[in-house]
């Protein structure tokens, strides 16, 4: 294959620009396919949005110029769609003929994946992991000819690595080969193919291998050495382990791999080496679908082998028209998405993190605002684009709410499902699309009868104590099973709705209280760490408004633990921790019950709160799962939103111990939720306030997600 099969390049500019350079060069090959029209295979929705997140966190985080990305998606003109054909050309052509020593790769794929058979499978590698009769595979848009499957193989994949003149390589693959079809409200990126006759790879991929062998003076023994000892070169960052589902997710207004997403966010705010970042965001990606990602490779780099120590960036400037301005949203947590609409404010910060202007969002649309400049300070003559941002306040939405999926096997009740629910307060229903394929949304629960099919997907994920076939529940969006929100088959919806009403208005209560995560914006200093109580001073989870974070670990099983949180602030703060465990309910860890709650709520100026001391009650884990502290700090007063969360742990309690009954109280939830959003935003708003804001220099919400076991 050679230059006059793709007409992407001017290859005498490409290389003019290479001579010229002296420092190390930037390149990057981002590949996004969503299927569209193609009848054989699952299309998806969120692979082009990954490679969007992609190239803006290489420009704008990393300093890659726009000419030395290329980018082949489904959306693009005809000369980059991402074929097999343009795929492996845009690998040699842009990757491996340009990249000297020294300079920096990625390698970007987004899609469906495969297996099929390996014609010369490994076998006899220590790590049993690379013994395999099957070979992993990218599926690219053109993915079948007369009836034989075109994919690009791992093996191929490892021959063009090993064809690179750098070590400095990053592999992104947000695909998979386990599962397939829908998953919830998700969409599982393995493709499930009843168009092909054989799972032996085409003769042209044989063929291209050996070619590259030859190339590469491999032979097949030295191949298998080679591949038995890891990856090529560099590292390869993956959505999922080999029996695991990458997923393709729904999001506020956009569709994005679950893997990427996660995985763009945090780089947006830290910089950091691959194994902390995949530490980082593993419980992030695990709540989200199960799956797990993992890195192979030179883990102890930072990630794509560019060391930039940065300031934390929610957002950037992409286009400017005068006082107007289009925005990129890529640092922001898609848990508080939601409250960055009309009226919400970012600052725009120089490289020492000093405020130079203040924007007004006027629109958002997924992750692409646009806002207008309100506030110049010195210095700043007019908006420029790559201008970075910081948000400094948000605004809780009038409308904001619960979406809750209906399954299709409510059947004839979902009507009544619809009713009950719409009754209870800032709960909103959402009735699925037609075949059950997805939600026009995102939901955050899915109410649901145990089917045969579910029990079988969940029987193969190995979970244990599966509900009766014919109960009702919730699972996740990416249907997980919500512990203990089953009950008995014989159960009616409308009973099963008024039982699961306290699980309800917890989960709302936490999705209100996460929407205030704000981390890397607040201006208010604090520091959190978690750590056993027999090991005070060796945390294993540490995060502060200010500072890096420390990667997180399992916790152990009846183990007593507790957390530190330090107010570096030059003014007293109002504390509150609520626990939420894998079933959703939440607990208020602090205050204590006897406690008077402003006064014991109240940390002064450089000191240390302890929560979970010997001499109080005791912080164990006894089941294993995903769990969630959440600490809110604040100037003011946060006396109602600790009454409110109360009452909802009394509920759930309540509920517990009379599993058979119900429990509503008059407001079905508006009293508690109004008084918690009018904490959280620092007003006494009354119920018919239309939105409500939430300022950096007034709140830091922060979070611990860990894993139990």
């Amino acid at each position: 294959m050679g230059l006059s099969h793709y007409n992407i390049f001017d290859k005498g500019n490409r290389y003019a620009q290479v001579l010229a350079q002296d420092t190390p060069r930037k390149l990057a090959l981002l590949v996004g396919i969503n299927y569209p029209n193609n009848n054989n295979l699952n299309s998806l929705n969120g692979c082009v949005n990954d490679v969007d997140l992609q190239q803006e966190l290489l420009i704008h985080r990393f300093q890659f110029k726009k000419s030395d990305i290329l980018r082949l998606t489904t959306k693009e003109s005809l000369q980059q769609q991402p074929t097999r054909n343009h795929i492996l050309t845009a690998f040699e052509e842009h990757l491996i003929k340009q990249a000297k020593p020294g300079d920096v790769v990625v390698f970007h794929f987004s899609g469906h994946g495969y297996r099929l058979l390996d014609p010369h499978p490994i076998q006899n590698c220590d790590n049993q992991q690379f013994n395999d009769d099957y070979n992993s595979t990218f599926v690219p848009v053109d993915d079948t000819l007369n009836g034989s499957p075109q994919d690009i193989m791992g093996r191929s994949l490892f021959l063009l690595i090993s064809a690179l003149k750098t070590n400095n390589v990053t592999v992104v693959l947000d695909s998979c080969f386990s599962g397939g079809g829908t998953r919830g409200n998700y969409q599982v990126r393995s493709a499930i193919r009843n168009n092909i006759n054989t799972l032996e790879p085409s003769q042209t991929e044989i063929a291209y291998q050996e070619s590259w062998m030859k190339r590469l003076k491999i032979s097949d023994s030295e191949f298998t050495r080679r591949r038995c000892n890891g990856v090529a070169k560099g590292v390869i960052l993956a959505a999922a382990q080999r029996d695991e589902e990458a997923l393709d997710a729904p999001f506020d207004g956009f569709y994005a791999g679950a893997f990427t997403y996660a995985m763009t966010q945090y780089l947006w705010q830290e910089t950091d080496s691959v194994r902390n970042a995949i530490a980082y965001i593993s419980p992030t990606v695990k709540s989200t679908g199960g799956h797990s990602p993992f890195a192979d490779g030179n883990q102890n780099q930072p990630v794509y082998f560019i060391d930039n120590k940065l300031l934390s960036t929610d957002a950037v400037i992409t286009k400017v028209k005068g006082n107007q301005a289009n925005l990129w949203l890529g640092g922001l947590n898609n848990k508080s998405l939601a409250t960055f609409n009309k009226d919400a404010t970012f600052s725009i910060v120089d490289a020492t993190g000093k405020t130079r202007g203040k924007l007004k969002l006027e629109s958002r649309d997924g992750l692409k605002a646009k806002a207008k400049l309100v506030d110049s300070k010195e210095n700043i003559i007019s908006l420029k684009p790559g201008m970075l941002l910081q948000e400094s306040s948000r605004v809780i939405p009038a409308d904001l709410h619960l979406s809750v999926g209906l399954d299709s096997s409510l059947g004839n009740e979902i009507s009544i499902a619809e009713t009950e629910l719409s009754q209870i307060y800032r709960i909103k229903p959402v009735p699925a699309l037609k075949d059950n394929i997805s939600y026009p949304a995102e939901v955050q629960l899915i109410l649901s009868r145990m089917t045969e099919e579910y029990l079988q997907i969940l029987k193969q994920q190995k979970v244990e104590n599966i509900p009766a076939v014919g109960s009702i529940g919730l699972f996740t969006q990416g249907l997980q099973i919500v512990p203990q929100s089953f009950a008995e088959k014989q159960e009616s919806i409308k009973t099963a709705v008024c039982r699961l009403e306290p699980k309800l208005k917890s989960f709302l209560a936490t999705r209100l209280v996460e929407m205030t995560l704000n981390k890397n914006s607040s201006k208010l200093d604090v520091e959190v760490s978690m750590n056993l109580v027999e090991q005070p001073n060796q945390p294993f989870a540490k995060i502060s408004t200010l500072k890096s974070i420390y990667p997180q670990t399992k916790l152990p099983l009846n183990k007593s633990f507790q957390f530190q949180i330090k107010n570096n602030s030059s003014h007293s703060l109002y504390v509150m921790m609520l626990l939420i465990d894998s079933t959703g309910s939440l607990t208020v860890i602090h205050p204590y019950p006897w406690t008077n709650f402003n006064r014991g709520m109240l940390l002064a100026s450089n000191d240390t709160l302890i929560i979970g001391e010997p001499n109080k009650p005791k912080l164990q884990a006894v089941k294993k799962g995903l769990a969630q502290a959440l600490i809110i700090t604040s100037r003011s007063s946060l006396d109602k939103a600790v009454h409110a969360l109360k009452r909802i742990e009394s509920e759930l309690k309540t509920q517990k111990t009379n599993q058979n009954k119900c429990f509503v109280d008059q407001t079905r939830g508006a009293e508690v939720i109004e008084d918690l959003i009018n904490d959280l935003s620092g007003e006494r708003s009354g119920k018919n306030a239309k939105t409500r804001e939430i300022k950096t220099s007034n709140i830091a919400t922060v979070s611990f997600s860990f894993e139990v076991g």
